[in-house]
Parts: structure tokens; C-alpha cells; sequence
């Protein structure tokens, strides 16, 4: 499903697209790229920020283009110190964005090293049995526009708390495209947001610091690779059996182990990167240590990472995370190995920051309130 805004985001175009549009209304080429200077390194949040473009520019900036698609509903921060930011789009449509910190030692927390989750659709068709994300079912992907306000709204907001997002550009060291949603099925999108936040006139982020994840669409992951930016890229992978993977995962039927490690070799291959596996623990599904051992083998054989992550408890879900013993005992069967392998810690559980679960929540909150009416 496509939602066909009344306005595009101004943050959907192009250095290239964007001048076409001014050459279309006699404006130099040269303006697109003070325009875009605005947006992206002067944080401009109001078109008649942009002091140095004429009135009657400004005026048709306003009538064509959407300066901020998206708004904050609100901002919940975790003990450990990680933001979800539940954000809403012009079609009241909700979507998560996640700010997560990892505190550095003797340095004050605005200096932490910060990763964002940013999501590319409303809901998810993937089906995923642990996964709040697609509950309530695929509503519509995000266009390029919206992925990269996230970010931008993220800039927003540290601006004001941190000097150093005016040194630096972004105030973040990492972006991962883990949210809500399945990205390589929005594949076209994806890429053109990736590229405008690489770009130098967009927000000039590194390509290897942004991380796309999959749940294993093989096509794609492909294509990924024949990308001349060098992302890099994480299978969400949850099983190491086809048995185990069809259980939870329905896209293991289409694109089972046999044909998505190949893809993934493909990739790593290509680009002389490590791959990450990632790989939710849950209680009596997939956290034992005949599957960690399975694990370690894919794992050697790609030479990838694997993050290992306790499962964050979804409402209405039957799901549970092994305690830390277990979560311990596998670990210890890859790092015997001399698997790399990062077992990553409770982040933002108090926060419901497990995948779509906060904007399921208000989705459900909002029906309630209308059904009282």
C-alpha cells in the first residue's frame, strides 16, 4: 500500500531531482544546493529560515514541498539510558525510532557512543511469531522522505542538548535500519534515503557506519551487494536449522538456509565486510546449545559477528528470554570457537522497546478511545 502525500518531503529529493524542480520554475541549479544546506547542516525547521532565497522561492518551497513529515507524539527514556521516540506521519500513521547509548568510561553521557534504529515501514508483513512489529499487519512502506526525517528529527533533538552535533554534523556514530518493518521489501526507498544521508550535502554520514538488516529476502540481498556505497549488513537470522527458523520465521520458506548463506557470502564477499548475525534468544525455542552449535558453524563458515540478544518480553506473545545462565552457556559455545560474538545486554525493556510494540500499544490505546465515543 502507497500513501500519496498532499506534499512530498522536501527530504526525499536529491541534490539532482531537486535542481530539475528549480530549473522547472527558472530558479538556478545552484539554488538546490542552498536549499539543501539549509535543511541539513543549518537545521532549518521553517522555509522562511532560509534568508538568503527570495520571497516568492520561499512561497513556492512552502506550496510544493513538505519541510517536517513527521512530529513527535512523545519520547520514553529507559533506565539504561536508551530513547524510543514514537513518531506520527501526515496520515496519523505511527512509527518507532530508537536512540541507543553506550556510555563511555570517564566521559559525560552527551559524548556516548550513540546508535540510531531507524524503521522503513508502517508494520510489517515479514510475520515474524516474536515480533510486536507486525501484529497488527503491513500497512504501507515509508517513502525516502520520512526515513530521512527520522534522522533529522534525531539531529533536532540532540542539538539542543549536545555541542556535538554542530561540530559534527550528526551527533551519532552509528545508523542501523533494524525498525519497524522489513527493509529490503522497500528496497527502492531504502536506498534513496541511504544515499541522501551519505551524500555531502545531505547529512555526509559514512557508509560504513550504516548497518542494514534483514530478514533474509535473497533477491535483495543481492542486489545489495551490486551497491556501489558499502553498507554494511546484518541477517536477522533467529535460527540455525531450517526447522527452527520455519518456526518462528515464514520467510525460511521461501529463502531457506540453502539458498541465504550463499547470499550472504555473496555480500561479504563483494565487499571485503564482516556480516553480522543476529540472533534473539528465546526460552525453548532456539537458545539451545545444539543450536548454538549449529550457530558457530554458519558462523566460522561466513567469518561473521554474531549479537546475541535476550528476547524483550512482547504483550500477547507467549515468548520468553532465557535467563542469563543459558544465555551465558550459549555464548560460551561460540567464544570457545573464536566466534566474536557481543551478548548484548537489557536495552530499554522498561521502555517496551522491543520492535513496534510501544506504537502498538498506542495504536490499540487510540481504537479504545474512538470505540468510547
Amino acid at each position: 500500500m502507497r500513501f500519496t502525500p498532499e506534499k512530498p518531503p522536501i527530504t526525499g529529493e536529491t541534490l539532482e531531482t531537486l535542481a530539475a524542480r528549480l530549473k522547472d520554475q527558472g530558479e538556478p541549479a545552484f539554488r538546490a544546493r542552498q536549499i539543501l544546506d539549509w535543511i541539513y547542516k543549518k537545521r532549518a525547521r521553517q522555509w522562511d529560515e532560509m534568508t538568503n532565497l527570495s520571497k516568492p522561492l520561499r512561497a513556492w518551497l512552502a506550496d510544493t514541498f513538505d519541510l517536517n513529515p513527521l512530529s513527535l507524539v512523545f519520547d520514553k527514556q529507559s533506565r539504561d539510558v536508551t530513547d524510543k521516540l514514537l513518531l506520527e506521519l501526515r496520515d496519523r500513521s505511527l512509527i518507532e525510532t530508537v536512540i541507543i547509548r553506550a556510555p563511555q568510561e570517564g566521559v559525560g553521557i552527551e559524548h556516548s557512543r550513540k546508535t540510531i534504529c531507524i524503521s522503513t515501514q508502517v508494520g510489517c508483513a515479514m510475520a515474524c511469531a516474536f515480533c510486536a512489529s507486525g501484529l497488527d499487519g503491513f500497512k504501507r512502506d515509508l517513502s525516502a522522505g520520512e526515513i530521512v526525517a527520522q534522522l533529522l528529527h534525531v539531529c533536532y533533538r540532540e542539538d539542543s542538548t549536545t555541542t556535538r552535533a554542530r561540530e559534527e554534523l550528526a551527533s551519532f556514530d552509528n545508523i542501523v535500519v533494524m525498525g519497524m518493518g522489513e527493509p529490503l521489501a522497500n528496497y527502492d526507498n531504502l536506498i534513496r534515503a541511504l544515499t541522501i544521508l551519505n551524500a555531502e550535502w545531505g547529512l555526509g554520514f559514512g557508509a560504513r557506519r550504516i548497518t542494514v538488516s534483514t530478514s533474509g529476502l535473497v533477491p535483495k540481498i543481492l542486489k545489495l551487494a551490486d551497491e556501489p556505497l558499502g553498507f554494511r549488513l546484518a541477517i536477522s537470522l533467529h535460527g540455525a536449522t531450517d526447522a527452527v527458523r520455519e518456526k518462528i520465521m515464514p520467510v525460511n520458506k521461501a529463502f531457506p538456509l540453502a539458498k541465504l548463506l550463499p547470499a550472504v557470502r555473496t555480500f561479504a564477499e563483494k565487499h571485503g565486510r564482516m556480516v553480522t548475525l543476529e540472533f534473539i534468544l528465546i526460552e525453548d525455542v532456539n537458545d539451545s546449545i545444539d543450536q548454538a552449535g549449529e550457530l558457530r558453524d554458519i558462523a566460522r563458515d561466513l567469518h561473521a559477528h554474531v549479537n546475541l540478544i535476550p528476547y524483550n518480553t512482547v504483550v500477547g506473545l507467549p515468548w520468553k528470554r532465557p535467563d542469563i545462565e543459558r544465555q551465558e552457556a550459549f555464548a560460551d559455545v561460540l567464544r570457545a570457537a573464536r566466534i566474536p560474538v557481543t551478548l548484548r545486554r537489557e536495552k530499554g525493556h522498561d521502555i517496551d522497546a522491543a520492535c513496534g510494540q510501544l506504537r502498538l500499544k498506542t495504536e490499540r490505546d487510540r481504537e479504545a478511545l474512538t470505540q468510547m465515543r
